[in-house]
């Protein structure tokens, strides 16, 4: 299966957009080769700024040019957009409903070496408490450029969490990509895998695992995380009876968080959440390190059958 990472569609995906609004502007935190904003600035040089190494700053100069009239994409690593910078994301963007693209990289356990104290597995709980924010997790390359154009034409202030390795491809460029609206990729009566970002391409293949098993199972790529489409979550909890979630984040305030407000409040089934127990990262390859959380194809399986245990008939 080819792959791609989504930083790296997120930066080819800048280049087109830029080719065709003038008004969009994209600024960094000197971390534009990383970030991939670099093709960008080569092309667009009078509509790219480097903030350097002051994300607060980056966000205020975003709301600024955001209240002249552009169309800003801001990018640095998501420890950094999250978390150094979230008064100004708040207060400057957010409250004043600014028209501002967080476009953050090198979110979660996958950033790899650097270890924990760049390892951003809060990043989903923070902006999705912030009223006005849209919040977009996509899982392959494709979704993240048909999602940065959903996103040039949403007003208001939006975060993209994007990764540093290379997820395959589960898309075709002709997918229907809808903000609000999570993505049904396999049907099933058993139980539900609710997943976004990383985590979706090993529900898919945990799926294939327990149907030769004779276990059913329905899988959604919930890439928008705020708004969540609750519509489908329902549907899912009224079809199947049982909910996983799986996310390259804390279970505290993410996916998982968001799918077990809906469902606790609608439909309440027995809901397991796989993702980051409470705990910081560590330095590691991200192989090891998802394997070390438990972010796998096999623990996939095996909290599957835990869950069905706990299903109500």
């Amino acid at each position: 299966m080819d792959k791609q990472a989504t930083r790296d569609a997120y930066g080819k995906a800048l280049v087109e957009l830029g080719s065709l609004y003038d008004d969009i502007v994209v600024l960094d935190a000197d971390l534009s080769k990383s970030t991939k904003t670099f093709d960008f600035a080569k092309k667009f040089p009078d509509r790219f700024f480097n903030a350097g190494i002051a994300e607060q700053n980056m966000m205020g100069m975003a709301a600024g040019l955001a209240a002249a009239g552009k169309v800003v994409f801001a990018s640095s690593f998501a420890i950094f957009a999250a978390g150094r910078a979230f008064e100004q994301v708040r207060n400057s963007l957010a409250y004043a409903n600014l028209n501002v693209k967080i476009c953050a990289t090198h979110s979660g356990i996958t950033v790899g070496e650097d270890g924990g104290s760049h390892q951003s597995v809060e990043d989903i709980a923070i902006m999705r408490s912030i009223p006005n924010l849209t919040v977009i997790v996509p899982s392959d390359g494709v979704s993240t450029r048909q999602a940065l154009f959903k996103l040039y034409q949403h007003q208001g202030p939006a975060y993209l969490r994007l990764g540093r390795p290379a997820l395959p491809l589960i898309y075709k460029d002709d997918m229907d990509f809808q903000i609000g609206h999570g993505i049904q990729l396999r049907q099933g009566h058993d139980a539900a895998i609710i997943a976004c970002g990383a985590m979706v391409a090993l529900a898919l293949q945990a799926a294939e695992i327990l149907a030769a098993e004779g276990i059913q199972l329905s899988v959604v790529d919930m890439h928008s995380i705020k708004p969540l489409d609750k519509d489908i979550t329902v549907s899912l909890a009224m079809q199947t009876g049982a909910m996983l979630t799986a996310e390259e984040h804390s279970i505290i305030g993410g996916l998982g968080s968001a799918v077990c407000e809906v469902v606790s409040e609608n439909y309440p089934v027995p809901v397991m959440r796989m993702g980051i127990n409470d705990v910081f990262g560590q330095s590691g390859t991200p192989d090891e390190l998802m394997q070390h959380y438990g972010l796998t194809v096999d623990k996939i399986v095996q909290n599957i059958h835990l869950l069905l245990k706990k299903k109500t008939k």
